[in-house]
């Protein structure tokens, strides 16, 4: 199977979902490339095991990181649990991320279920 980089982001009160997604699906995303944003990527990793690449905060610039990494073709796929009934202080930074990843054709989840139809894909796995 070839490897893909998948960016974690999840805002605050999202956490404890995405960290619970992760364990529900390691096995598959051991196989992969992760990253995330600040604090997103250290709680995956440590309440996980798996190893996450962790960029900056997103309100202290990881989003904008993250969609530099987009825009430079090294980012595959974007798990991002995002809070519709909060707002955001850095939602300008949120929306430019959403933005690119459309730009450049890449797959983001904003939540479980499509996360889940991404992950478990016949096209997340390439054809042997």
């Amino acid at each position: 199977m070839a490897k893909k980089t998948i960016a974690l982001i999840a805002h605050d009160n999202m956490k404890p979902r995405i960290i619970e997604w992760c364990k529900e699906n390691r096995e598959i995303l051991a196989h992969h490339f992760l990253c995330g944003t600040g604090t997103t990527a250290r709680l995956v990793a440590e309440n996980t095991g798996l190893e996450v690449k962790a960029y900056k905060s997103g309100p202290l610039g990881g989003d904008q990181q993250i969609g530099s990494r987009i825009a430079d073709g090294k980012i595959d796929i974007v798990i991002f649990f995002s809070d519709p009934l909060t707002a955001q202080p850095h939602d300008p930074d949120v929306k430019a991320l959403l933005r690119i990843a459309q730009v450049y054709d890449i797959p983001i989840a904003n939540n479980r279920s499509t996360a889940n139809y991404i992950i478990h894909s016949d096209l997340f796995i390439p054809e042997e």
